[in-house]
């Protein structure tokens, strides 16, 4: 197999082949770097890059196959770590100019489980400054760009993950999502992204019961995702949130029977302006869905207060956890990272609890909802991807936006209620620009939800189309 094809195998066939001794480690590892000096130039998705220590730890995994020691499920995988998350020995800058030079004396919990399982930590995938909106960019290593077209953001907050798989540059990616940020980036880049439930995949956090973000995978099958979360998740005494639940569940099939599946269509989450290119495509898949046999039907829960929830919820957590740094680094912080911080510092406990009381009302309501249908399809975002100098979308349709993250409510307005969702690819707009359909299930139904991606994903051609930027290259 010439290395360039290796890198557009899916991760269960690497890892099968490496196990069965098709391929070594090597030869993958060997594949992925060269694909990474070739596409990464373009699009700027992996700014941390240890390829000697790459190289090795390839060498290491082989030594042990031959050795006749146990392969994990990740067994030989490159893989990058979100700029956010912490690598033991390896920079970690939050995108940001105050960590610029950080490098963390211990990995994050997804990371370990990651090493343990047998993926290759080889660098680390741009994010925002922060995490904060979903448009790739910092002071520190510049923009991440959409390879279906250069001139247009790959979204975020991980959008480095999102481009390098995109562009075959890894077969895995980790992410977080508070608002979106696997969701998007999946979406904008033609990947599939999966927001897990709040303890699935267990983080130490300075806010160890905050529920809004979330780790979580990225691939480009749904069947991928599955084979990650199989290492990922699981019980975690460091995690007060961590769902006591074995990984097995997601080593089973996901081949399901979708007849008569009643399924909720809610075309603009009860009123959002939504651009009529994303709502095409959407309406698109919506088809295909149909074709798979399911009861579809034009219906909304009550999304009341889910805006209202999100906003209080996020700004506390961000003063909670960043307004330490702005008596001596404001200079260093971009504004709306600097307003969220204010705005959090503003509230009062009685605007917060009002915020947790406004959640759990509207858990509740979503959940009768759901007694009769078992998963909801709506947009991802709704906007295609927009162009890259500019911070965030405006307005949509005419309506304006009151902030830099009012247009991802229809993936916030998900992270509010802490349901399970995943953004498949969905088409394409007229411009070629990728379109995710986001598919968001019931309380604690990960494996549900995959199910029913992969067999919307199935039906669907969607992702197999690559993006101009590998043909595009030197």
């Amino acid at each position: 197999m010439a290395n360039v094809e290796i890198c557009y195998l899916t991760a269960k066939e690497m890892r099968d082949k490496i196990r069965n001794g098709e391929l070594s480690a090597v030869e993958v590892m060997e594949a992925h770097l060269a694909q990474i000096e070739s596409v990464n130039p373009a699009v700027n998705a992996i700014v941390t890059l240890d390829a000697e220590g790459a190289m090795a730890g390839a060498k290491a995994a082989d030594e042990a196959q031959s050795r006749g020691k146990g392969c994990g499920p990740l067994h030989g995988l490159p893989t990058a770590v979100k700029d956010l998350t912490l690598t033991k020995g390896m920079r970690t800058t939050f995108g940001s100019p105050i960590y610029k030079d950080f490098v963390p004396d211990q990995d994050a919990i997804i990371v370990e489980r990651i090493r343990k399982a047998g993926a290759i930590v080889i660098g680390k995938t741009n994010t925002p400054e922060f995490g904060a909106g979903s448009n790739t960019f910092n002071p520190v290593f510049g923009a991440t760009l959409n390879p279906y077209d250069t001139s247009k953001t790959c979204g975020g907050s991980s959008g480095g993950a999102g481009v390098s798989l995109a562009c075959r540059m890894l077969p895995i990616a980790d992410g977080t999502d508070l608002g979106g940020s696997l969701r998007n980036p999946a979406n904008f880049n033609n990947v599939t992204g999966f927001r897990p439930s709040p303890g699935r995949v267990p983080t130490v956090a300075p806010l160890g019961w905050n529920t809004l973000s979330v780790p979580g995978p990225m691939a480009r099958t749904v069947e991928d995702i599955a084979l990650f979360l199989s290492a990922i998740v699981g019980p975690d005494r460091r995690s007060p949130i961590s769902i006591e639940q074995p990984a097995d569940i997601f080593q089973a099939p996901l081949d399901r029977d979708f007849t008569g599946v009643r399924i909720a269509y809610v075309p603009d989450l009860d009123g959002l302006p939504v651009d009529s290119r994303v709502a095409a495509r959407v309406e698109a898949g919506v088809e295909v869905l149909q074709s798979l046999g399911c009861v579809i039907e034009q219906a909304s829960p009550d999304f009341s207060d889910a805006d209202e929830v999100f906003k209080t919820l996020r700004a506390w957590a961000t003063a909670s956890t960043r307004a330490s740094l702005l008596p001596e680094h404001r200079d260093l912080i971009k504004e709306t990272v600097i307003g969220e911080i204010e705005k959090g510092l503003q509230l009062t406990a009685v605007d917060v609890g009002r915020a947790e009381r406004l959640r759990t009302a509207y858990f509740d309501r979503v959940g009768a909802f759901m007694d009769t249908y078992e998963f909801m399809v709506m947009p991802v975002n709704q906007v295609p991807p927009f162009d890259a100098g500019t911070e965030y979308p405006t307005e949509i349709n005419g309506v304006q936006m009151e902030s830099y993250i009012d247009w991802m409510k229809s993936c916030y307005y998900i992270s509010s209620l802490g349901h399970p969702a995943a953004s498949v690819p969905c088409g394409f707009t007229p411009e070629g620009l990728p379109v995710g359909l986001q598919i968001v299930g019931r309380h604690h139904a990960d494996f549900q939800v995959l199910q029913f991606a992969h067999a919307f994903q199935m039906a669907s051609s969607s992702s197999e189309r690559l993006p101009p930027v590998l043909d595009e290259r030197p």
